[in-house]
């Protein structure tokens, strides 16, 4: 007689049990979805069409992958997304950081480690779980690391809804989390999507300091300011340099108006915790740091990402927004001759600009 066949997963059970497991690896929640993106498909290439996405080629480089998960990973029949609180617990208060315009800004979810190789780490290990649990099956794990609509996923998965500012929302943990996925092709059974609760609200367009967000639901990266301190790697436009006042990597602005993020929960993440007293530091001393202090201070870190040519193109915009002083126009002094003319150029503009707030006080 021939064997029985095994018999197959109780998949709900195992819906529930993945759940838990991501909590139990330090995921804030995790959702499952399909992979059915057509309105979010014709989004992204309507964004792209318009050319919204500035220098980032990468989002047009891959054809329709990014909206079609079975293309990217074949087999894959759903996607668990998992998400994973940053806001830090003991960083200064992110208002007064940037009402005083002698310190440097930088986006919350920068200040400690990077997120990407740990949210892999605990993924995999999720991934690990689930194998233990049934034997083999196909996957593969994403964390910024491939064309992946994570957003879009998330929502089908009931982890938010996205807001007018184009982030994620929940409405439990509002908006300072990180996002992972867990492709598979298991058939999960799926969770429902969450209905959006952004309302009349508009505050996150209106304290926009550069005007990115066109309309609800509608970014210009071109004129985002954590495109322009973070993936752009050019001359930042002149009309645009005095909104970004001290913000030196990212901006937070859309997310600390959010009513949503009252709700907003402390990671307990200790390698989130800022690092090198970055969530304040003084820009003049950041501004004399050298490539090697750099490198070695940012170590494990998102800044990396900006470069050390591009953190100090950005510091110089700050300073030259920075009240006007003897000593912000002698550590800007310091760079005029640096080899770097994307350098020269936003130190000369900020040296002018300080120079010009100078003769309008005496």
């Amino acid at each position: 007689m021939a064997a029985m066949s095994a018999m197959p997963p109780d998949y709900a059970a195992l819906a529930r049990d993945i759940k838990q497991w991501a909590r139990e690896l330090g995921f804030a929640a995790a959702g499952i979805s399909d992979v059915e993106l057509e309105e979010d498909e014709r989004h992204l290439e309507g964004w792209l069409a318009e050319g919204l996405h500035g220098a980032m080629d990468y989002m047009a480089r891959h054809g329709r992958k990014r909206s079609r998960p079975a293309e990217l990973q074949p087999g894959t029949r759903r996607v668990i997304s998992v998400r994973m609180d940053y806001l830090p617990a003991q960083a200064r208060d992110p208002w007064q950081v940037l009402g005083d315009g002698e310190l440097a800004y930088v986006a919350r979810y920068a200040l400690g480690r990077d997120y990407h190789k740990l949210m892999r780490s605990r993924l995999q290990r999720l991934a690990e779980r689930i194998q233990a649990a049934i034997g083999p099956f196909g996957h593969r794990v994403f964390v910024d690391s491939a064309p992946v609509l994570e957003k879009a996923l998330a929502r089908h998965a009931g982890l938010g809804w996205i807001g007018k500012h184009t982030l994620l929302i929940d409405r439990r943990a509002g908006s300072y989390f990180f996002l992972g996925e867990l492709y598979t092709d298991l058939p999960l059974p799926v969770d429902a999507p969450v209905g959006a609760h952004c309302g009349s609200c508009r505050r996150c367009l209106d304290v926009c300091p550069t005007q990115a967000i066109l309309a609800p639901y509608r970014l210009d990266a071109r004129r985002c300011i954590a495109y322009l301190t973070i993936e752009f790697k050019g001359s930042i436009p002149k009309e645009l340099r005095a909104p970004i006042g001290n913000r030196i990597f990212g901006c937070d602005d859309c997310q600390l108006v959010c009513p949503w993020n009252k709700f907003a929960q402390p990671s307990v993440e200790r390698d989130f915790a800022p690092r090198h007293g970055l969530d304040g530091a003084r820009l003049i001393e950041l501004f004399a740091w050298s490539e090697e202090t750099f490198l070695h201070r940012t170590e494990g870190m998102a800044i990396r990402r900006a470069g050390y040519e591009g953190w100090l193109r950005n510091i110089a915009v700050a300073l030259g927004n920075a009240p006007a002083s003897a000593a912000v126009r002698a550590a800007l002094a310091t760079r005029m001759e640096h080899p770097s003319a994307l350098v020269r150029e936003h130190v000369a503009w900020a040296l002018e600009r300080q120079q010009a707030a100078a003769r309008a006080a005496a």
